[in-house]
């Protein structure tokens, strides 16, 4: 019975209406209004599980899940057992339910990562041969077809051409006694043919007269020559029906032997249909799917931003206010919450919203909180709540009050988990000690339900209210997971300082405005604002010092600290959204320099590889122009003349293809303190904090970053680089003159003669004379055909100890004779 009090309290058949709205078949929708609440958490969890898949499936398809086709067949199914025979429309239904689940199959199947939908439609039995026989039999109005049987064939045949026969006798009684009707015309009453005859002209036409019209001018005679035609004809249409009536015999018997298989269709397209609802309120809600968590491994329940699903529905449909969220944070040790604060504060709302999120996550629905959205599977949801709007019965007195307590008193001893039960097997020598409510310390049972309260303890003496509910609230923290209270009564926020289970929230009051904010501030109580309120509103000055005083001082301290601890909030709250900012806009200066960095780096990589395409493409076409100065000289004799033509041309080409040094930029400009600069490698305009110290590096602020620069790493808006910072440079040391220059004389040491040898040959003699030597070498190769000689000046010339090399003097072999000069 508190169960179902509950749910009434909550509106929870509200929300399920809603749900309603959403479903695509009657089966669906009917599910969804009288939704049932899983008993278990492993049945919650399948049931998430099928609205994330349904979810995830309907973001990928571009229709969503279709389900035409699907009627409510169960009556059908009830009577085909009893041996009943169905219609043509029915047995119309259960073929395109069987099409419309055969439909949602393969669009399952041919889906991946949907384990718990496949499973689902796994064994899915949908009878292609049973939907394609009753679209034999039956047509698209419901009728039984021609081609149902042979013998329905003949009968209609037969009909076919008596009705032939009828109409051609009646349009030659027409034709031949036009004075005596009414209008040419061929009509039926009573399953009978008959034409219109003027009643004063009614022995013309001797025959029956079936109808008469309602000015009683017009007869309708069925002529005596076609009454045996008549006769005939209705005996064929009996005949058509008897045998219309065996055709859906037959398919009702078909249905009635695969029941089971049906009924089970239908339960499996139902689910899948309620799911798909869940799935599409969830999206419009901005739902987020919950995870079930145990308190008991210290994990703490998280529903932020968390929105009442009824009144987000009175906004969009309704035109209601907007919906202020709240933010529910609890801690696992704590059992208790007790909400103060002023009257239409939001308390009552914030108890439903917690409830109906309970419920929610409990049916399979998703959660209106950011995620993540982490809540305790409760077995329970049990609630007091007295109001007014929502009952049926004033349950508002404190009588109403204690017979609902009472109830949910009972339904959570009536678990087992803990209570009283356990409190008497602990009896014995501890007498007393052993009390109903332990000690913080004390072992406590696990139970799993949810208990609100709205109001706990009003209604009576306060003194005595609030006596009993600070003993219910104790009570409850051995009982229940978790009990959310409000109340008035200040006695219960001082429960919170001796007992770690307990936790204080309010809701906000803007004394400006005299009027609530609908925030929930968590660990500071409520402070009273009635005497404010009066005063604002416009009773008397002296009454309500007066008041104050009887009050008493204690309780204006309380508030003044309870002030300041809210003003200080305030504060925290301000500095931590400045704080987001700042941290926001650091961000988006990080990003922007992040990827201006990566441009650049970018566009660097970019220009080294195509001015490596270019030094290679240059290297290549200068070893083209060398290769062609070595031919041109390899070609008969040279002489010294074309050798120094040769020469000249190699050095134009090293001066071609000799990269050209870079413009060394202007300098001229020394940074002071305040100037604005700019810094090339971020891109970016700075102004300068402090001024070069002695390593040259100055601080610079752009937007809210600071940060060290060298001065290389700066230059002025018109493009000037930094003069440099100039250090005292060290006293040289003293300069030891170089020794006297050898004179360069020609000796038998210094002399090697390589005339007569091969190219090969010559330069590893050359090779090794050189590492050795010290000082000038005279190189004797002859004239002949001067390829030695080619050989020997290419070797001097690419090896590194070699300075320089030149012709001998005319006296010491002239041409015949190369000098090499040694590093």
């Amino acid at each position: 019975m508190i169960q179902s009090e509950t749910l009434e309290l909550l509106e929870w058949h509200r929300l399920c209406q809603h749900l309603a709205t959403f479903a695509a078949t009657k089966l669906g929708a009917t599910a969804a209004r009288y939704l049932k609440i899983p008993d278990s958490q492993t049945q919650s969890e399948q049931l998430l599980g099928q609205t994330k898949e349904v979810y995830q499936l309907e973001t990928r398809l571009t229709t969503g899940l279709s389900f035409e086709g699907i009627q409510d067949i169960g009556d059908s199914l009830e009577r085909a057992e009893r041996g009943g025979i169905l219609t043509g429309d029915e047995l119309l239904a259960i073929a395109t339910t069987l099409a419309g689940v055969r439909n949602l199959r393969r669009v399952i199947d041919n889906q991946e990562d949907l384990p718990i939908l496949t499973e689902l439609v796994a064994d899915l039995r949908t009878y292609p041969e049973l939907e394609q026989e009753i679209h034999r039999c039956i047509d698209e109005r419901a009728q039984v077809t021609d081609r149902a049987s042979q013998k329905l064939g003949e009968i209609r045949t037969d009909l076919r051409r008596l009705r032939t026969q009828i109409t051609q006798k009646l349009q030659n009684i027409l034709q031949a006694k036009s004075g005596a009707v009414q209008e040419q015309l061929i009509t039926q009453r009573s399953d009978r043919f008959v034409i219109p005859v003027k009643a004063p002209q009614k022995d013309a036409i001797p025959g029956i007269v079936h109808d008469t019209s309602t000015s009683g001018a017009t007869l309708y005679v069925e002529p005596n020559s076609v009454v045996p035609l008549g006769n005939q004809l209705r005996q064929i249409i009996r005949r058509e029906q008897a045998e219309e009536e065996a055709v859906r015999r037959v398919l009702t018997e078909l249905v009635a032997a695969v029941k089971p298989d049906l009924e089970r269709l239908l339960a499996i397209a139902t689910t899948l249909d309620l799911a798909t609802a869940r799935s599409r309120y969830s999206y419009w809600l901005g739902a987020n799917p919950p995870r079930f968590i145990q308190r008991e491994d210290k994990e703490i329940i998280t529903l932020r931003n968390l929105r009442h699903p009824l009144l987000v529905w009175q906004q969009q449909h309704e035109q209601g206010q907007p919906v202020v969220p709240v933010d529910l944070l609890i801690s696992p040790q704590i059992r208790v919450v007790t909400i103060t604060g002023p009257n239409t504060g939001g308390k009552t709302v914030t108890l439903k919203t917690l409830g109906l999120a309970a419920l929610m996550a409990k049916v399979g629905l998703f959660v209106p909180a950011r995620e993540p959205v982490e809540i305790p599977w409760f077995d329970k949801v049990l609630a007091d709540i007295g109001d007014e709007q929502s009952l049926q019965q004033s349950l508002s007195t404190f009588s109403g009050h204690i017979r609902r307590i009472s109830r949910i008193l009972e339904a959570l001893g009536s678990r087992g988990d803990g209570g009283d039960e356990g409190d008497e097997e602990d009896e014995g020598d501890e007498g007393e000690s052993n009390a109903s409510y332990p000690t913080p310390h004390s072992p406590l049972p696990t139970p799993h339900s949810l208990v609100l309260l709205d109001e706990v303890g009003a209604g009576t003496d306060p003194v005595e209210g609030s006596a009993l509910a600070i003993a219910l609230l104790q009570y409850l923290a051995n009982h229940a997971q978790l009990t959310i209270a409000t109340t008035h009564f200040g006695e219960l926020k001082a429960l919170k300082y001796e007992d770690e289970r307990f936790e204080n929230a309010s809701v906000e009051f803007d004394e400006s405005t005299l009027s609530p904010t609908y925030r929930l501030l968590w660990g500071i109580p409520g402070r009273s604002n009635a005497l404010t309120i009066a005063l604002r509103l416009g009773l008397k000055p002296e009454v309500v010092e007066e008041a104050k005083t009887q009050v008493g001082e204690a309780t204006d301290e309380v508030n003044q600290v309870i002030a300041g601890l809210e003003a200080q909030r305030r504060r925290q709250e301000t500095k931590a959204a400045e704080a987001q900012s700042l941290l926001q806009q650091a961000e988006r200066l990080y990003k922007e320099v992040s990827a201006k960095a990566a441009s650049l780096e970018e566009r660097e990589s970019s220009l080294r590889a195509s001015q490596e395409v270019a030094v290679k493409q240059a290297i290549a076409q200068a070893k083209g122009e060398i290769a062609q100065v070595i031919r041109r000289l390899q070609k008969g004799t040279p002489t010294a003349q074309e050798a120094q033509q040769a020469t000249n041309a190699l050095n134009q080409i090293g001066q071609q293809y000799q990269p050209t040094t870079p413009a060394k930029p202007k300098v001229g400009f020394m940074p002071k303190v305040g100037d604005r600069l700019r810094v090339p490698k971020l891109g970016q305009t700075a102004e300068v904090i402090t001024a070069p110290d002695e390593d040259g590096e100055l601080s610079v602020r752009f937007g809210l970053m600071k940060m060290t620069v060298k001065l290389e790493d700066v230059e002025s808006l018109d493009g000037q680089k930094a003069e440099p910072i100039v250090k005292a440079k060290p006293a040289p040391p003293p300069v030891t003159p170089p020794p006297p220059s050898v004179p360069e004389i020609r000796t038998s040491q210094n002399t090697i003669d390589l005339r007569g040898k091969r190219v090969a040959d010559a330069e590893y003699i050359l090779d090794k004379a050189i590492s050795e030597a010290t000082s000038p070498l005279w190189i004797i190769h002859g004239y002949g055909t001067g390829k030695l000689r080619l050989g020997v000046h290419a070797f001097l010339q690419q090896h590194p100890r070699i300075k320089n090399y030149e012709p001998a003097e005319q006296a010491d072999g002239g041409s015949g004779v190369t000098v090499a000069h040694i590093k």
